[in-house]
């Protein structure tokens, strides 16, 4: 059942038009992604910036959050845009909910830096995460990654890249609208087109020529959804009903599940593309991110 402010929400977002739906502008994605969109006033959490060699981040901990439990936070953005700035209210929702500290890094992106980069660079703040705190050296006592829409994809990429590499899995990892098959083959790209109120199936195939270059778009490490999840964390999957990329979700999890891999995926039904992400928070959005607290101290 859909709340009522869902229902509103959704309409309104509808009435504006989703992005692409007048071609492909990276320049205007790039500009609004990059607005820093502080913490809410109510839940009072520090941001602290970071950086791992050339590379860029910031903490988010809200008060009575442990440094010692640690969330990697990969933003969204389509591979191509997005920074920690524009993700920061939503990841201290995440540490107040969890008690956790939240490191979000400022990946590469593409086309100037076209996969792996980016991923390359996620990798390298999972392993920084392991050894490192907000306050400096100090061991993780529990981590776990997370990530919206690309940071989605990327998280499921980072996953079977650490068990190929044979380093240490996160405890869990809680992949949120993963843009996870650069084939744009699921069924929903086709049944919600004309319903998802974020993205216009027309952007996608941008998207996908942007981040993967020359590569191949079935490769596992692009394209989640032909991986192997043989050994790797469990998973918690969010996503909305009404994304075109919601069977990317679907779709993981079905190979995670042929895998043995402990896997939950959760559908909120009515809800749209990283619907976690938006202020004033809808009902759903609570029970999302509650949800996804649970999951982490329940593996913690």
């Amino acid at each position: 059942m859909v709340s009522a402010e869902g229902v509103k929400y959704l309409k309104r977002l509808r009435e504006g038009g989703p992005f692409g739906i007048n071609g492909f502008d990276l320049a205007n994605l790039r500009l609004n992604m990059s607005a820093r969109r502080e913490p809410p006033a109510e839940i009072r959490a520090r941001c602290l910036a970071a950086k791992i060699g050339d590379l860029a981040g910031e903490w988010v901990i809200a008060p009575g959050a442990d440094e010692d439990f640690r969330l990697l936070y990969l933003h969204g953005g389509g591979y191509v845009s997005g920074c920690p700035g524009f993700y920061l209210a939503m990841a201290a929702r995440i540490s107040a909910a969890a008690k956790c500290a939240v490191f979000m890094p400022d990946y590469r992106l593409a086309p100037e830096h076209p996969f792996p980069a980016g991923l390359e660079d996620c990798i390298g703040a999972y392993l920084w995460l392991r050894d490192h705190g907000p306050n400096g050296a100090k061991p993780a006592k529990a981590l776990f990654i997370s990530g919206d829409s690309a940071g989605g994809g990327l998280t499921l990429a980072m996953v079977l890249a650490l068990r190929d590499r044979k380093r240490p899995q996160p405890l869990g990892a809680i992949p949120i609208s993963p843009f996870a098959d650069q084939t744009l083959t699921g069924e929903s790209f086709h049944s919600q087109g004309e319903l998802d109120p974020i993205m216009h199936p027309n952007c996608l195939g941008d998207f996908v020529r942007l981040y993967v270059g020359g590569a191949d778009v079935r490769h596992p490490l692009i394209s989640p959804i032909f991986g192997d999840y043989t050994g790797v964390c469990p998973l918690l999957i969010q996503v909305g009903e009404h994304e075109i990329i919601r069977d990317d979700s679907v779709r993981a999890a079905e190979a995670a599940r042929r895998a043995g891999v402990k896997v939950t995926l959760e559908v909120y039904p009515g809800m749209f593309h990283v619907f976690q992400s938006h202020e004033p928070l809808l009902p759903e959005a609570v029970l999302a991110i509650g949800r996804m607290a649970d999951f982490m101290r329940s593996l913690a």
